[in-house]
């Protein structure tokens, strides 16, 4: 098993497969501003999977590119967590999703800047101050909503509700996982989750919306093992060109 590959791999396919989700949003948000936050959000995401997939094509050896990783794949050679690959929905359903990857991403670039592999380690040197604004931004507006009006409320409970028994996967350690934090490459993920738990219950305390209390967590995006049908669907957007016209260039 080639570890920093295949860990690269799933950093990367998390933040290509968020980032084409939020720019979606594209001319569609409901104010102006919240659209070009949006599209910077999901520009700095894509410029993370460059690095991402770009280091796990070097680490791979086969002489493939990070475009190639992105758009020559089919849905089950995908790695990223179901959490990013969820529709939008409305709103406030967005910018939840966005705030409980957020949360986990800061944790976890945080850990990686120690990373034993340098390459690794100087990724996550630049992420985290891109991400450092994505949580910020994401949380502010989580409180905003769910602390608002009644409808916002109820749509940000219901966007929580629905959206939280995908977060456990998050922490669920596999051969890949286990193998990164052996070699120093990554850490153990169920050591990020008390840090996590922590930051997500003041941020819904604050919003006062009130965290699921049941513990089942989906899980096989991140193994391949299993997506949801959306996934599907957005790859056939997202690769289209590449697959129609092999080897296009701008």
């Amino acid at each position: 098993m080639n570890t920093l590959h295949e860990f690269a791999l799933r950093m990367g396919d998390n933040v290509l497969i968020l980032g084409h989700r939020v720019s979606e949003w594209c001319g569609h948000a409901p104010v102006l501003e919240e659209d070009i936050a949006l599209a910077n959000s999901a520009l700095d995401l894509i410029g993370q999977t460059q690095l991402w997939l770009g280091l796990a094509a070097e680490a791979e050896g086969s002489g493939k590119s990070a475009d190639d990783l992105a758009f020559l794949r089919d849905a089950w050679d995908f790695h990223n967590a179901l959490l990013c690959e969820l529709p939008n929905g409305d709103f406030g359903q967005t910018l939840m999703r966005q705030y409980l990857f957020d949360a986990w991403h800061l944790i976890m670039l945080g850990k990686l800047r120690s990373s034993s592999e340098e390459r690794v380690a100087a990724i996550a040197d630049k992420a985290i101050k891109e991400v450092s604004y994505h949580v910020e931004r994401s949380r502010d507006t989580v409180i905003g909503l769910g602390d608002g009006t009644d409808e916002s409320h109820a749509r940000m409970q219901a966007a929580l509700d629905y959206l939280y028994p995908y977060v456990g996967e998050l922490f669920v350690s596999d051969k890949v996982d286990e193998a990164a934090a052996e070699a120093g490459i990554a850490p153990r993920l169920e050591d990020l989750r008390s840090e996590y738990d922590l930051a997500v219950s003041e941020t819904m305390s604050a919003a006062t919306l009130t965290l699921p209390g049941a513990d089942f967590a989906h899980k096989g995006g991140r193994t391949g093992t299993m997506h949801t049908e959306h996934l599907g669907h957005l790859l056939t957007q997202m690769q289209w060109l590449q697959r129609a016209y092999p080897g296009a260039t701008w």
